[in-house]
């Protein structure tokens, strides 16, 4: 085999310099068997005698020999040590041309060959999309659809540069999502409708092509597919409900499209996904949680899906889940009400239909996600709402949990949070009750170890809570202040010129609210506090001097 290989290669060398099509032929046709024969071997044998070098010039888009010398191309390029070689070669420019050929045999080897070429190459992938295969790829796609071969090269292709970023954009001026659309709709394999997902989740990524696909009628056959496979028991029906499930959320996750398929909240799709929130189905229930967590984007759809009693369905969904305990279905349905609780007509309407009883529930949980999303729930829904605070804040079990959360350096965001809705309670109750069951509970350290946070927000949500507490039970609080060092952190957000200027004011009324405690106003003196505010007299912000001229007043008087 060996001997013949390379006694064809030589006359290969020959012929194809003399242009003998005969002779070529039967050299490709015994190239052909030996790499059939062993790849590998074949492949390094063709480097060896420097065949590749010729082959740009038999790649002639008339000749009859093209298809067997880009199936050459093809075979030996599935050995990485041939892809280099082959670029090397110039095979990339002719091979790149034979894709406007009207031959299907031409056109699928010529695939292949690219294919395999730039498999796993980013930066070959790259010159490809710059040398505008990706519309011609897209014609092909069209123009050939009956032909299985060709239609799977080109899925192939477009799966792999769908992964790369530049792509989206030329994608983006293609009609590809009406023909993907257009090809989904004719199969009826799992294989086939899989490979065509798998080209379709990289492409709905971006927010352009989302709204082509669901113009294009992607959405209608997903709901299909999740019809038709939604009792079933296969594999198959378990992997094609997930994959469908999960475009449909991806398709939501952009502006345009997901306001198109909400349509007022009368949208058929928005009504189908809603349906899917009591569904048996752990995957379907997830996909409409997370689905109404999207749709939730802005106030006009949360206000409307509020009125139209969707809160009691997720949480009959909830309740569902305190036993059996799917992670991920908790943590969509508290994204989807924390959503709706934002805008401020929507919260004591979900008050009044129990959220903050279900959400409670979770609350020996010990997943972070979850406890993440549970944290911000209840955090907006007190925005504001006086009596909520009020109930919530005085629930020593619900204090003693946020104070445990505080110290959950592993996770920053449950940290953040649970300071967040600790202040919260405090700043929206304005209540005494409140102020002592947070000094009960051990909250007020944590409360001071905030007000030095690295977001402003955090710092003065934290410093109004603690106003609020000296405000109301100064006597109570005085050891946990002096324990924290209130007072040194105050001095130092006071010092520092990067202070934000509402943290400096809030830091003064503090200052100021704390003097009736006598180990806390020797701690000002000791500090010198009186020297950090008459410079702050001069400070830029007129809030700012105003506040620093008073506190030096009330300073002065007390010294």
């Amino acid at each position: 085999m060996a001997d013949n290989l390379s006694d064809a290669l030589k006359k290969l060398k020959l012929a194809s310099a003399d242009s003998a099509t005969d002779s070529v032929e039967s050299c490709l046709d015994c190239l052909l068997k030996a790499l059939a024969h062993n790849n590998a071997n074949a492949s390094e044998k063709v480097q060896e005698m420097g065949v590749l070098s010729l082959l740009p010039t038999l790649l002639a888009p008339q000749s009859s020999c093209t298809p067997k010398v880009a199936n050459i191309i093809a075979e030996v390029a599935k050995n990485e040590f041939m892809r280099s070689p082959c670029v090397e070669a110039g095979l990339i420019p002719p091979l790149v041309q034979l894709l406007h050929s009207k031959d299907q045999e031409v056109l699928l080897q010529t695939g292949r060959a690219l294919g395999n070429i730039c498999y796993d190459s980013h930066s070959l992938q790259a010159q490809l999309i710059n040398m505008g295969v990706i519309p011609t790829l897209v014609k092909l796609l069209g123009l050939h659809s009956d032909n299985t071969a060709l239609t799977e090269m080109c899925l192939i292709a477009f799966g792999n540069l769908a992964e790369l970023e530049s792509s989206k954009e030329q994608f983006a001026s293609t009609n590809i999502a009406e023909e993907l659309v257009r090809l989904f709709q004719k199969q009826a394999e799992h294989e086939k409708k899989e490979m065509i997902f798998e080209v379709l989740a990289p492409l709905a990524e971006n927010d352009v092509i989302k709204l082509q696909l669901v113009e294009a009628g992607l959405v209608e056959c997903l709901l299909d597919v999740v019809t038709h496979t939604v009792n079933g028991e296969r594999d198959e029906d378990v992997a094609q409900l997930k994959t469908a499930s999960d475009l449909m959320v991806l398709l939501l996750l952009g502006d345009e499209s997901m306001q198109k398929l909400f349509d007022a909240g009368k949208g058929s799709v928005f009504e189908r996904v809603l349906s899917w929130v009591p569904s048996h189905n752990h995957q379907l229930q997830l996909a409409g949680a997370l689905a109404i967590a999207n749709f939730a984007r802005n106030d006009g759809n949360c206000i409307q899906m509020v009125e139209s009693g969707i809160v009691q369905k997720l949480l009959e969904l909830l309740d569902r889940h305190v036993e059996e305990g799917n992670v991920t279905v908790q943590h969509a349905a508290l994204s989807a009400l924390r959503n709706l609780a934002i805008p401020v007509v929507n919260k004591a309407k979900m008050l009044s239909a129990g959220v903050s009883d279900t959400v409670l529930k979770f609350l020996p949980s010990e997943m972070p996600p979850v406890q993440f999303k549970l944290l911000g729930t209840l955090r907006m829904l007190i925005d504001t709402q006086v009596d909520a605070a009020d109930q919530l804040g005085t629930n020593s079990k619900l204090v003693e949990r946020l104070v445990e959360w505080c110290e959950a350096k592993d996770h920053a965001g449950v940290m953040g949070e649970s300071n967040r809705l600790l202040s919260a309670l405090i700043r929206h109750s304005k209540s005494k009750d409140v102020v002592k069951t947070v000094i009960q509970g051990a909250g007020v350290k944590h409360l001071v170890v905030m007000a030095m946070s690295e977001h402003m927000i955090m710092q003065n949500e934290a410093l109004v809570a603690l106003g609020l507490i000296a405000g109301l039970d100064l006597v109570g609080a005085e050891k946990d202040f002096v324990g924290a060092g209130l007072v040194q952190v105050l001095h130092k957000l006071l010092s520092d010129e990067r202070t934000a200027p509402e943290i400096k004011y809030n830091s003064m009324i503090l200052i100021c609210a704390v003097m009736g405690s006598e180990p806390l106003h020797k701690e000002v003196q000791g500090l010198a506090f009186i020297d950090v505010v008459s410079k702050l007299r001069s400070h830029e912000n007129k809030t700012v001097s105003h506040q620093a001229s008073l506190t030096e007043q009330r300073l002065t008087a007390q010294s």
